[in-house]
């Protein structure tokens, strides 16, 4: 049996902060301009509001004459903490205010900053740091788990590179920094001089490991401007730092999301702005805990991928109950890890998954709860040793397209005979990660290493990519919205991207905090498209609100 526990009271600020984009004639609970001495009026500076009490910050961006306006039915009355977030800059002075139910103005005065370092993003690191771009791009999976700045404020030499990059190995990527999850099997600690040496020989060059100060200039991205200040940034902060917020997704009027480190299914209720969590089951005590994909199918339900665990679970909200298939004893292996779960039952009465410990595909008989095993990637050229599947996505017919982590490739099952083909994208090693297939029959996916968003047109057989416009964003995944935008978010530049496919023009939001990115989603029942997703490290949720 489930169990549904309150996290937080969330008093009625709340509900002030939850509702659709406000249009441009609307009064402002609070404006104000950005200026500093050295540039006057600051456009591009993110300008956020916390008050007492509350999970919530509201964070809206200045514009080309340094004006902010946080709109009125954001706000309610009460005492706020003011912050911003511009890069070699910070407040003058502290900031807190009282507002009314009157509007009110406060102008924000900034001063350069004495530590620039600690307010690089990861992206801004690999920008500053020297090196070749292989070396940097090497180190995007370094992120997955902590900041770079970790790496560049240390004072390890090579060996002590190899030593760390070592145990850090024999951790589960449900890890951060405040819980470590040790693996259950440890063949990715094989052989450390081979698999360590080389990365580790170039991380003490960059580090402080021979100078008390870094022999690289520390640069810093451009500000955003034009439209990229016209939106609204509403953070739901939950109530442990342990929680992992993964998966975000809106359903039927509440946001759902995975927690990655811990075993419980999240919900944040989109009108009273309060938080649950429902309790899962551990199958098997001692190896990592956490979940990581979350699909609602046609009955209402929800099934999430339980990794570690060794299971799928169906979730109906209804009767908050969850319903469980585990694997069965003989395939449960210490590496069994179920990520991600497809859901076109309705067609075949089966459901797809995958095994990224053994790196097989397997499918649900849900009437049955018997799994089905496949192993595609034998057919690869290299195998295992030069492949991974990382996602998985059904066509309209419930064939599954895959996509390879290690190299290039993007692979299709078919869902009668499990014949195999496989296409590739253009730029090498683009480690896909996550991916969607639209209703055209278009696969979406993100190529995290390639910095792209890449397609596959299924019915012409033809890929193509559209790339980033801030050099390793890293994009996780890509959906897109009712207006046929694109969006991503940049595990490295704290910037969701918005990207018209028909003219490759960009649009970048940024965010207030480090935030890193998984999935990401698209709310279309608001008048704009309202995009949604989890801070992995920084336990909140996050909406971003563009305001055209």
């Amino acid at each position: 049996m489930s169990k549904h526990r309150l996290l937080s009271t969330v008093g009625a600020a709340a509900l002030a902060v939850f509702g659709f984009p406000f249009a441009a004639a609307q009064a402002a609970a609070l404006t104000g301009v950005v200026s500093s001495a050295e540039e006057g009026a600051m456009e591009g500076v993110i300008v956020s509001a916390h008050k007492d009490g509350s999970n919530i910050t509201v964070s809206v961006i200045s514009d080309d004459k340094g004006h902010y306006a946080f709109p009125a039915d954001k706000l309610s009355p009460g005492k706020y903490a003011i912050t911003i977030r511009a890069a070699g800059w910070e407040l003058d002075s502290a900031k807190s205010l009282d507002l009314a139910d009157a509007a009110a103005t406060n102008d924000v005065k900034l001063k350069k900053t004495k530590n620039l370092a600690k307010q690089l993003t990861n992206a801004e690191w690999m920008a500053s740091i020297p090196g070749t771009d292989d070396q940097k791009r090497d180190m995007i999976n370094c992120v997955s788990c902590h900041t770079l700045e970790r790496i560049v404020r240390s004072s390890y030499d090579s060996d002590g590179f190899v030593a760390i990059q070592t145990r850090m190995s024999s951790y589960a990527q449900v890890s951060q920094p405040i819980k470590p999850q040790p693996r259950k099997e440890f063949s990715r600690s094989e052989d450390p001089e081979k698999r360590f040496r080389k990365m580790a020989d170039y991380l003490a060059t960059i580090n402080l490991s021979e100078s008390p100060t870094w022999n690289y200039e520390l640069k810093t991205m451009p500000r955003v401007k034009g439209r990229g200040t016209h939106v609204v940034i509403t953070e739901y902060d939950l109530p442990r730092k342990t929680i992992e917020p993964h998966d975000v997704i809106v359903f039927n009027g509440s946001v759902y999301y995975t927690n990655f480190g811990e075993q419980f299914l999240g919900k944040l209720d989109m009108t009273t702005g309060k938080p649950s969590e429902y309790e899962m089951k551990v199958f098997k005590p001692g190896w990592p805990t956490g979940n990581l994909d979350i699909n609602p199918d046609k009955d209402g339900n929800l099934w999430v991928g339980m990794m570690y665990q060794a299971a799928l679970a169906k979730f109906d909200p209804k009767t908050e109950q969850f319903t469980y298939f585990p694997v069965s004893a003989e395939r449960n292996k210490d590496d069994t890890q179920l990520n991600m779960v497809t859901l076109h039952q309705d067609l075949d009465g089966k459901i797809w998954t995958n095994d990224a410990g053994s790196q097989g595909i397997l499918r649900l008989d849900v009437n049955t709860g018997k799994y089905e095993d496949l192993n595609p990637i034998a057919v690869l050229p290299g195998g295992k040793a030069q492949h991974s599947f990382y996602d998985i996505a059904p066509d309209a017919s419930n064939n599954l397209f895959l996509t390879d982590f290690q190299s290039n490739t993007i692979m299709r099952v078919d869902a009668k005979d499990f014949s195999t083909k496989t296409y590739q994208v253009a730029t090498p090693v683009a480690r896909n990660r996550r991916g969607h297939m639209d209703a055209q029959g278009r696969f979406w996916f993100a190529e995290f290493r390639g910095n792209n968003i890449g397609m596959l047109d299924t019915t012409t057989e033809k890929t193509t990519e559209f790339p980033m416009p801030t050099k390793f964003t890293s994009p996780y995944d890509v959906v897109w919205d009712k207006n046929g935008d694109l969006w991503t978010g940049g595990m490295t530049t704290d910037r969701v991207v918005r990207l018209d496919p028909k003219t490759g023009a960009a649009v970048e939001y940024p965010l207030p905090r480090d935030t890193n990115m998984r999935r990401v989603f698209v709310d279309n029942s608001t008048p704009i498209p309202t995009f949604w997703v989890g801070s992995n490290h920084g336990a909140s949720i996050v909406k971003v609100e563009p305001q055209d």
